[in-house]
């Protein structure tokens, strides 16, 4: 059953633009894009209507009288290639339902569809016919995440792929992408270069300024921390790994590890910490608040990525910046990118190499205080939600250009 949460302005004369925005992979409330995206739309007068699967934690956006929440029963959690186009048939057919019975009710100005995955593009030519503007919110590319998530899939997947990308792009009026990796691949898969935008995913400093560091987390004289959704090309294990190397290895027992947040390997994860005997020096508390999250942060010395894709802006690195804290990670294009003077950079995949400069930045708090400060200083100029959305609005203003009334 479709769950329908209609706020009081909807029911009123229409007044401003209408943006409806379509999420697949997770409840809305949990995908924090869309949560800083909601609040700067809502704040700028926008009518916004959210697609997405339903989850208790969909609460707050529930109770929300400036929007609109449309909710789907989620599909079952997918163990396979098969079982992820099982899952975005799913999500596609109900979406479909549900943006027929929204446009009975009135005019949408802008549907925003957040990616992946690519298959959205026939929707977005039924709306662009009835009068909408697409704007496509890239935040990962299909071909990449599948080699990282499943390296031993058929070849012939990835040319679907990018047929599903070309599509995609070519069905949009606007798109808007995480990092310049991106940006260039939406333009080689058909995007007009005037009408594709960088738009980064850096955290709101205004609510990281108001967190309290949480002592409480400070189990031993160091703490690391990890944050981010825990999916197989996260790699998480190999955190793990580097952790079992600092303590067995170089008998480092003064340094404590957090890996905050949830998803599909958070139990193994727990698993593996207690098969390698772990558990005093590794906690993994599961999907925490931001206030919580914030107070861990503040918290902590050192912020750790192990992701090996080269392709994806690490929004965890900017969290970690956010906060004064030097970043630890392999080196890759666009962590690079991101992180730049604020980081310091391991081969990637090696983790003896990894647990070796961990250990080595943690004896050395004058240099994890000057890595900390660059962060700082760089999320605060470039980095921060609050110079991305400069771009998210203006895109929207273009798109909705007449649609405004006073």
């Amino acid at each position: 059953m479709i769950r329908s949460r209609r706020s009081t302005a909807e029911a009123g004369p229409r007044q401003q633009p209408h943006v409806a925005i379509v999420v697949e992979n997770l409840p809305a409330y949990e995908d924090t894009r869309l949560r800083k995206q909601l609040r700067d739309l809502l704040a700028y007068g926008y009518r916004v209507t959210v697609i997405s699967q339903a989850g208790e934690v969909n609460q707050p956006y529930r109770d929300d009288p400036g929007l609109t929440l449309l909710e789907y029963p989620p599909p079952v959690e997918p163990g396979g290639p098969v079982g992820h186009v099982r899952e975005y048939l799913t999500s596609f057919l109900w979406t479909a339902l549900v943006m027929a019975r929204l446009r009975r009710r009135g005019p949408i100005d802008v549907l925003q569809v957040c990616q992946p995955p690519d298959v959205y593009f026939p929707l977005s030519k039924v709306a662009r016919w009835l009068g909408a503007r697409v704007l496509v919110d890239q935040r990962d590319l299909m071909p990449e995440l599948f080699a990282a998530r499943f390296p031993n899939a058929p070849r012939g997947v990835t040319p679907v792929l990018h047929w599903l990308e070309r599509r995609t792009q070519r069905s949009a009026d606007h798109s808007i992408g995480v990092n310049d990796y991106l940006r260039d691949r939406m333009i080689v898969a058909g995007g007009r270069p005037d009408r594709v935008s960088i738009v980064r995913n850096g955290p709101v400093l205004a609510r990281v300024d108001r967190a309290h560091p949480d002592s409480s987390w400070r189990r031993h004289s160091h703490l690391a921390v990890w944050i981010g959704k825990m999916g197989r090309q996260d790699r998480v294990d190999l955190v793990v790994r580097m952790i079992e190397r600092v303590v067995r290895d170089l008998g480092r027992d003064d340094i404590g590890f957090v890996l905050l947040g949830d998803g599909e390997c958070l139990e193994p994860m727990r698993d593996l910490v207690r098969d390698r005997d772990l558990e005093p020096w590794v906690s993994l508390p599961g999907w925490l608040s931001e206030a919580e999250v914030f107070g861990c942060l503040g918290a902590a010395d050192l912020g750790i990525d192990t992701s090996l894709q080269n392709e994806v802006s690490p929004v965890k690195a900017m969290e970690y910046m956010a906060f004064g804290l030097p970043v630890l990670a392999f080196d890759l294009l666009e962590t690079r990118r991101t992180v730049g003077p604020a980081g310091t950079y391991v081969s990637p995949g090696d983790v003896a190499a990894f647990g070796d400069q961990l250990v080595k930045l943690i004896d050395d708090p004058e240099t994890l205080h000057r890595l900390g400060l660059a962060g700082r200083q760089r999320v605060e100029n470039e980095l921060a939600w609050e110079r991305q959305t400069e771009v998210y609005l203006d895109v929207l203003e273009r798109l909705t250009a007449g649609r405004r009334r006073s």
